[in-house]
C-alpha cells in the first residue's frame, strides 16, 4: 500500500468512526414516519444509484465475472439489507444509543466468524475471556429489561435482531474483504447499495408499506442526511478503508460510534444513559479491548495432495 493508499484508507476509517455513530439518532428521528423496510429502501436505492452514475461518469469498471456479481448481490443482501433492517427495526423498542452500543458487539462475531475462514485467526485464551466480559456487559445493559417482573419481549427481541444482524454484517464485510470483485471500492460500494437496497424494497413493498411513507421536515432531514453521509459518504468509505486495512482494524469503529451515538441521543432525544449504561459500556470496551489486542495465528491449512504432487 503506497503512502497515498494509506492515508486515503485512514482517513476513510475516521469517517466511518465519526459518521456512523451519528446515524442512530437519523435512523430514530427518520423512523418516526417512515417505515421499516421501505425507508432503508429509498435510502440505498437512492444512493446506490447516485454513487454507481458518478463511478460511471469516472470511468470506474463494473465487474466482468459472473461471480463477481453474484458476491456484491449477496454481500448487499447481508450488510445493506439484513444489517441495517436491523437496526431500523430493533430502533423502534430500543434506544439509539443503547442499539449503538450492542451493536459494539461486532468484533466479537468478527473473531469468531475469522475462525471459520481456512486461513483465518485462530482463536486464543484472551479472546475466549474478552468476548465472555464483552457479552457480561451486555447482560448489565439489559438486565433490568428481561427480570419476571419487567420483562419486555420486543425490547429482547430487538437485542438478538441488532447481534443477529451484527453476524449478518460481518460474514458480508468477510467476503468483501477477501473475495474482492475485479472493480473499485467505489464501484462495489455502489453495486452492494444498490442490489440490498432493491431487494429491501421488494419486501417493504409485499409488505405494503408504500402507504406507510410519509416524510415531515424533521424526517426529511434525517432521510437526507442518512442518504448523503451516512450512505454515500461513510457506506463508500467503509468499503474502502476494508480493501486497504485489516478487519480487524476497521472494526475498530465499534469502539468511538456508541459514544457519539450515546451523546447524540442524550442531548438531543433526551434519551436517558445512566451510571448502569456507563458501566456496561465500559465493560464491553473492555472485552473490545482484549478482543482487539489478541496476538492471534493463523490456521495452518493441509496443502492439497494434488498441489503436493505438482511441486
Amino acid at each position: 500500500m503506497t503512502r497515498r493508499e494509506k492515508i486515503l484508507a485512514y482517513s476513510a476509517f475516521a469517517i466511518v468512526c465519526t459518521v456512523w455513530g451519528t446515524t442512530y439518532l437519523a435512523i430514530r428521528v427518520a423512523i418516526e414516519t417512515l417505515p421499516v423496510f421501505l425507508f432503508p429502501a429509498l435510502r440505498f436505492t437512492t444512493a446506490g444509484i447516485i454513487l454507481l452514475t458518478v463511478c460511471l461518469m469516472r470511468g470506474h469498471p463494473l465487474p466482468t465475472r459472473r461471480s463477481d456479481w453474484v458476491n456484491l448481490f449477496l454481500i448487499g443482501i447481508l450488510m445493506v439489507g439484513a444489517g441495517n433492517i436491523a437496526v431500523v427495526w430493533a430502533e423502534h423498542h430500543i434506544s439509539s444509543g443503547m442499539a449503538a452500543l450492542l451493536v459494539a458487539t461486532a468484533p466479537f462475531w468478527m473473531a469468531a466468524l475469522e475462525t471459520m475462514r481456512p486461513a483465518g485467526e485462530r482463536v486464543n485464551l484472551r479472546i475466549v475471556v474478552g468476548m465472555l466480559i464483552g457479552f457480561g456487559g451486555v447482560a448489565i445493559l439489559i438486565a433490568p429489561e428481561i427480570q419476571p417482573d419487567t420483562f419486555n419481549r420486543n425490547f429482547l427481541l430487538g437485542v438478538l435482531a441488532l447481534q443477529a444482524g451484527s453476524i449478518c454484517w460481518n460474514i458480508g464485510s468477510i467476503r468483501s474483504k477477501y473475495h474482492p470483485p475485479q472493480t473499485t471500492p467505489l464501484m462495489s460500494a455502489a453495486l452492494q447499495m444498490l442490489f440490498g437496497g432493491v431487494v429491501v424494497g421488494l419486501i417493504g413493498l409485499a409488505r405494503g408499506e408504500i402507504s406507510e411513507v410519509h416524510f415531515t421536515t424533521r424526517t426529511l432531514i434525517a432521510f437526507l442526511y442518512l442518504l448523503i453521509f451516512g450512505s454515500i459518504v461513510a457506506y463508500g468509505a467503509y468499503v474502502y478503508a476494508l480493501s486497504k486495512l485489516r478487519t480487524s482494524t476497521v472494526s475498530l469503529h465499534a469502539y468511538i460510534n456508541p459514544v457519539v451515538a450515546v451523546v447524540l441521543g442524550w442531548a438531543i432525544l433526551d434519551e436517558s444513559f445512566g451510571l448502569r449504561g456507563i458501566l456496561a459500556m465500559l465493560v464491553i470496551f473492555g472485552g473490545v479491548a482484549l478482543v482487539q489486542s489478541a496476538r492471534t495465528k493463523p490456521l495452518i491449512v493441509p496443502e492439497p495432495a494434488a498441489a503436493v504432487e505438482k511441486v
